[in-house]
């Protein structure tokens, strides 16, 4: 299958078939195509979180306005942007680097003052924003993988965060639950995989100068 079959394929998944889960296999390379994803000066400055524990899901299910792909997914993936970006984290990346680039860390010094002088600055609301768009970025690479992989997936913006953020004890970590997507298998009862796709044509879409 190319790669225009692939994104023919897959659709936003309305009813997943709950007795089919991903396999630990395929849920590898899942998350392999997340931690490859590209992010802004490769900082990852969000977390992923898998819930597969039914009760968990059936917890969060309320703050998700009873859809239920949250109940009847494989795996919910909870992608959570950074709200505060901290020194810790720019000499995380700086130390990764080092290692595995095999630069000398006191070579890297100087684009670790850089981020910093950059990004500690940053307004909570501006840093909210920037980290939140990285995560997009995650996801997209999530349901590209899914497809390839010819599992479903349903990107997620109706739930309620700050419910997540309780419920998942993220405030305490300087995260936010940006958007989540579940995955799974859908079922053959899903009507919505039946319908054609409702796209602008390549003519209105793009403007070549």
């Amino acid at each position: 299958m190319d790669i225009v079959n692939y994104y023919n394929w897959r659709y936003a998944t309305k009813k997943f078939n709950s007795k089919k889960k991903v396999a630990p296999s395929d849920l590898e390379l899942i998350k392999e195509a997340v931690r490859l994803a590209p992010s802004s000066y490769g900082l990852q400055l969000f977390k992923v979180i898998i819930i597969e524990d039914q009760e968990l899901k059936e917890k969060l299910v309320g703050s998700s306005y009873n859809q239920n792909q949250i109940i009847d997914c494989s795996h919910l993936f909870v992608f959570c942007n950074y709200t505060k970006v901290l020194e810790r984290d720019i000499d995380l990346f700086i130390n990764t680097k080092s290692k595995v680039n095999k630069h000398p860390v006191n070579e890297l010094q100087g684009y670790g003052s850089f981020l910093k002088n950059n990004l500690l600055q940053k307004e909570p609301k501006e840093t909210s924003i920037w980290t939140t768009n990285q995560v997009y970025i995650a996801l997209a690479h999530l349901m590209t993988a899914c497809a390839t992989l010819q599992i479903d997936s349903c990107p997620i913006e109706g739930f309620k965060a700050d419910d997540y953020n309780a419920i998942l004890d993220l405030n305490n970590r300087h995260m936010n639950a940006a958007v989540i997507a579940a995955v799974g298998y859908r079922s053959d009862s899903d009507l919505t995989q039946e319908q054609k796709k409702v796209r602008k044509s390549s003519s209105l879409l793009f403007e070549t100068i």
